[in-house]
């Protein structure tokens, strides 16, 4: 099987990714900050060196990162602790719906209003008009900072400099360029970033990450135990136990920390092989006739390459790219927002991610049979 759904899931995991998990499962595998015995205290250590080291992956003290199930959990947690009646809220053309949904559920009740951007013609947001568009009733801004359809990365740093000038939170969707760009706090200019465990920080599923500014306090999600200020009912105000109630994934945790350990050593040397691989597909896939490939040549973007064929069938292409053993996503890709910009609501999209452990062979085995195909 030639893996290229990378952007949904990085696989295969490193090797010490998969031990760690097993050990942490065989060994230590108490419950991390709700014991004082030696088990549960060699777990509790294993959670904190992984918050340790995705802070420093993000540029933020430990207790102000938050583990989570998933980026769409952190999104929400960002932005339903965030938000309060009345407010106004901006963001991107390509939001995930693990934005759009939440949001909607404010519409509804008719508690806020959402502008969204447009983008220029190559899918890039301008600061000038983020500028036009704030207002004394914006409560946050949400930007995806690299489509999960085009690639496209947006110009983040520039868009957050005018939130800071303005006094407007930032929230940044690093789904698709934690592990592989620089998505630090300051280097964003955020006051939150939401992030997977499971995609380019090569850990496991069911792992996820919310770096929160030193001035975001969102309301928590979830109420409970905590293993401290237990003699209250009312929720702690500690970071990070404010937000991490219940029995954390103490095995994804620790399966997490060897993959951000591992990034962390190889980022620029993933990115940079991935956008080679990412490149070498887009020329091939480019020669072919009756394919179109979504985003603008030029922009900068991430290693994702989507393509609608003639006819609009992407469900088929999918299909019978995983019948020839080649795994790829078709759809929408929970980013309808983006597909109803790019008009292909309707078709979706086949989309090719290459990751760090692809090979060129893959690549140009994958380019060779979808040319077989759309010649049928």
């Amino acid at each position: 099987m030639i893996y290229l759904d990378n952007a949904a899931t990085t696989f295969p995991k490193p090797q010490q990714v998969i031990r760690a998990m097993t050990d942490a499962l065989q060994h230590f595998g108490a419950n991390p900050g709700r014991g004082g015995h030696q088990l549960a205290l060699q777990a509790g250590r294993t959670v904190e060196k992984c918050r340790e080291a995705a802070a420093s992956l993000l540029g933020t003290r430990p207790e102000r990162v938050v583990f989570t199930r998933n980026c769409t959990e952190s999104l929400n947690l960002a932005i339903m602790g965030t938000l309060r009646k009345g407010d106004e809220v901006i963001c991107s053309h390509g939001e995930h719906n693990a934005v759009m949904r939440p949001l909607e559920r404010f519409v509804s009740r008719g508690e806020i209003t959402v502008k969204v951007l447009r983008p220029d013609a190559r899918g890039l947001l301008s600061p000038d008009v983020l500028r036009r568009a704030i207002t004394d009733r914006t409560g946050l801004v949400v930007i995806c900072h690299a489509s999960n359809v085009t690639g496209v990365i947006q110009p983040v740093r520039e868009l957050g400099a005018i939130c800071r000038e303005k006094a407007v939170p930032l929230l940044v969707d690093a789904a698709q360029t934690a592990g592989v760009l620089d998505v630090t706090l300051d280097r964003l200019n955020a006051d939150m970033i939401a992030l997977p465990g499971h995609k380019g920080l090569l850990g496991p599923h069911g792992t996820g990450l919310l770096a929160l500014g030193a001035d975001m306090n969102p309301e928590p999600l979830i109420l409970g135990g905590t293993g401290s200020a237990s003699e209250s009912v009312r929720q702690p105000e500690l970071l990070p136990d404010r937000y991490e109630s219940g029995t954390m994934n103490l095995p994804g945790i620790a399966g997490l920390l060897e993959g951000i350990e591992y990034v962390i050593r190889q980022r620029t040397d993933i990115h940079r092989r991935e956008s080679m691989l990412n490149d070498r597909l887009r020329r091939q896939l480019a020669n072919i006739r009756g394919l179109r490939i979504l985003g603008d040549e030029y922009a900068p973007r991430v290693a994702i390459t989507s393509v609608v064929p003639e006819g609009g069938d992407s469900a088929a292409l999918a299909d019978a790219l995983d019948a020839t053993g080649v795994a790829v996503r078709g759809g929408l890709h929970c980013a309808p927002a983006m597909h109803s910009y790019l008009g292909t609501l309707k078709s979706g999209a086949v989309r090719f991610s290459p990751g760090p452990f692809t090979t060129e062979r893959d690549i140009d085995d994958a380019a060779a049979l979808v040319a077989r195909l759309m010649r049928r």
